[in-house]
């Protein structure tokens, strides 16, 4: 099932924890982790230390601990997790879709799913929060979006729109069309 995985599975750069300069990556391909460092020191004894590199497979990472140790101060716990995962062969495909792909299927979500799902990710909530989302949402739910429906949502967002009632949409499609021809009249 892996099989269409991309070589590459994760990759991070990042900088040591203060006061270091040093500059590391973290490249987790299907067959290895690669760590690799750069030192930045102003130390005479640190000025000709040429970069680094370990390369383990999945299976000699997993136990090596001070590697681990070293991966978990520089990027993190949870990146540390995530790589563990992907060296245990614990894929999160869902990760891997597009944005595109996965507005899409959000579109189809009870509402309350969608606030479920913004809570599980900043991915997510940056995905259930967008106009993207929302205006797929409002099209669904619309037999027909007028020109003027259209125009004041790209105003004041689909989103604010979804949860706007009918009411309020005509007096807000109202005011704007009124204004809209004030403008046109004060043209000529």
């Amino acid at each position: 099932m892996a099989s269409w995985l991309p070589e590459t599975l994760f990759e991070i750069v990042g900088q040591g924890p203060a006061p270091s300069k040093d500059y590391y990556q973290l490249l987790v391909t299907r067959t290895q982790v690669i760590f690799r460092w750069w030192k930045v020191s102003l130390r005479s004894e640190y000025r000709s230390s040429e970069p680094g590199e370990t390369k383990e497979s999945h299976e000699d990472f997993l136990e090596n601990s001070p590697l681990q140790v070293q991966i978990a101060l520089i990027f993190g716990g949870k990146t540390l997790d995530y790589v563990f995962n992907l060296c245990e062969g614990k894929f999160d495909f869902l990760e891997r879709l597009s944005d595109n792909l996965l507005l899409n299927i959000i579109s189809y979500l009870d509402l309350e799913d969608i606030a479920n799902l913004s809570q599980t990710s900043h991915r997510f909530l940056k995905l259930c929060e967008s106009d993207e989302l929302w205006k797929l949402i409002v099209q669904s739910a619309c037999d027909n979006i007028t020109p003027d429906m259209r125009a004041l949502a790209e105003e004041i967002g689909w989103r604010k729109m979804f949860f706007t009632n009918k009411l309020q949409l005509r007096l807000q499609i109202r005011r704007r069309r009124q204004r809209q021809e004030r403008q046109d009249s004060s043209q000529y």
